[in-house]
């Protein structure tokens, strides 16, 4: 589970920290770095520091490949954070010093209660239809048997606790439903509660912004905070995602970890970002926001109090105008990066393509980019619609590209080859004149004549405009592969050697 803490109070000395505890699943989750953004977002607003801390106290969990998925998820983002990331392991000695310290002054006791007796006291809570909480049996005892105990925090019993979230408005618990919450475990280890208080305050949080499921915690937390005498910090609880059902977001919805949209979908990071920052905050009308623009204008009291609604459609569609707002060499490079192992694989490549790809290769990518990025919305769709360059004589045949190639088409596509044969300054705009005077002669629209050439041309009935394709492979591969296409149906049609007809 991701949470994050922010401090800022006046801009010359904010601070934040955003933190997260590795998750078994090994990747920054959705909801994390869209909680992330809006700390980042609030740091860079009022010109504090931004920093990052990792949550590794569960061992199993907390592993080196976990670590670096957070870790490459903030960068992949934009993310970044100033100073070396904390580790809040290496601080555990710290914690279990407050813990002592409150109970050294009467703010914690030691509780003996075993796990059998805590088992039942649960069962006869659920029995009654009561909420289960501890009920303080260790609480005002002064005996110590020689068995383990766990350190307990004192929390108030009577009066109430009041929020002013930045987000969620006033909140206010009474007293009477909070429990006192273990600090020290029976091993001496501490607590998430404790360190992540302890940690904050050492740290210099001021305001802490995360999920509003972390709501009821921020009660429970502020009890040891009063205890230790600690300034309170500003809160605010931000709705969490949901999927277009309402039903909290899941797999089923998109909620993959920030390098599945990487890597998976061919999702830019600017395109995520922007999305995510429309989850819950918006600027008026305006839909593309900039990162410099988002940093001038964000607010955390423009966040709104009601869960946000996960479109993977729309994530496409923002994604597909940041694709077209792209450098091309940019492009070229991640699409090269999807189109080598699939040559790997046997696809076979003109030029080559391999892992790096070669330059060569990279930069016929970015001429084709202007003319492949206009419809596509995603980096895989590009590199979908750049395989033809690189595909492998004789071409494959998608079926409709093959049923273009009839005896009509072929006609079609031999006088174009003939038409085009002069041209040697090989550009699409010397190549179209001939091309559309084909479509006059044979008293037909441009259209008929692009669709068999197409397909002559990259084995598919879709490609980018026909002049560009004849372009971009250049003059003597545009002529091997019509000339692959008018010799395959020759050989269907020619008759076995030796057979006659009569």
């Amino acid at each position: 589970m991701e949470t994050w803490r922010l401090s800022a109070t006046v801009p010359a000395t904010s601070k934040v920290v955003t933190r997260f505890a590795p998750s078994p699943t090994g990747f920054l989750h959705i909801g994390g770095a869209r909680t992330a953004l809006f700390n980042w977002l609030f740091a860079r607003h009022h010109g504090g520091d931004f920093l990052l801390r990792i949550e590794d106290t569960d061992r199993a969990r907390s592993t080196d490949a976990a670590i670096e998925a957070i870790l490459d998820g903030m960068r992949w983002l934009a993310l970044d954070w100033d100073g070396p990331e904390i580790y809040q392991f290496a601080r555990a000695d710290r914690h279990a010093e407050v813990a002592n310290q409150l109970l050294a002054a009467g703010h914690a006791y030691r509780c003996y209660t075993t796990s059998e007796e805590l088992e039942a006291m649960r069962a006869e809570q659920r029995a009654n239809k009561q909420p289960l909480r501890y009920d303080g049996r260790w609480r005002d005892r002064t005996d110590t048997p020689d068995l383990p105990f766990v350190i307990r925090l004192r929390a108030p019993r009577t009066g109430e606790t009041r929020i002013q979230d930045l987000v969620q408005g006033e909140v206010t618990v009474a007293n009477a439903e909070l429990d006192d919450m273990v600090l020290l475990r029976s091993d001496g280890t501490p607590t998430y509660m404790l360190s992540v208080v302890v940690d904050d305050h050492d740290m210099g949080v001021t305001h802490v912004i995360r999920g509003d499921d972390h709501l009821n915690n921020a009660f429970r937390q502020l009890a040891l905070i009063h205890a230790m005498g600690w300034a309170e910090p500003i809160y605010a609880h931000v709705p969490l995602i949901h999927g277009q059902d309402g039903a909290k977001l899941s797999k089923r919805h998109g909620a993959l970890g920030v390098e599945a949209y990487r890597d998976e979908m061919g999702i830019l990071p600017e395109a995520l970002s922007n999305y995510l920052l429309r989850l819950g905050w918006g600027h008026g009308d305006d839909e593309y926001i900039s990162r410099e623009q988002a940093t001038e204008w964000f607010d955390i009291k423009d966040v709104g109090r009601s869960p946000s609604r996960f479109d993977i459609k729309k994530l496409e569609n923002m994604n597909g105008h940041y694709l077209r707002e792209a450098d091309d060499a940019r492009l070229a490079g991640l699409v090269a990066e999807r189109v080598a192992p699939a040559q790997a694989a046997g696809v076979g490549a003109r030029p080559p393509l391999a892992a790096p790809a070669s330059a060569g290769a990279t930069a016929l990518l970015a001429k084709a980019m202007p003319f492949l990025k206009v419809r596509a919305k995603s980096i895989n769709e590009l590199a979908d619609g750049a395989a033809f360059l690189f595909a492998q004589r004789p071409l494959p045949l998608e079926e409709k590209a093959a049923g273009l190639l009839d005896d009509a088409g072929l006609a079609l596509v031999a006088q174009v080859r003939a038409a085009i044969d002069p041209v040697l300054d090989w550009t699409a705009e010397n190549l179209e004149p001939p091309i559309k005077q084909v479509a006059e002669t044979a008293g037909i629209g441009l259209g008929k004549v692009a669709q068999p050439l197409r397909a002559a041309l990259t084995g598919r009935s879709t490609s980018p405009g026909i002049y560009d394709v004849l372009a971009l492979l250049g003059r003597e591969e545009s002529f091997g592969r019509l000339d692959d296409s008018l010799n395959r149906r020759n050989a269907i049609a020619a008759p076995p050697q030796g057979e006659t007809h009569g």
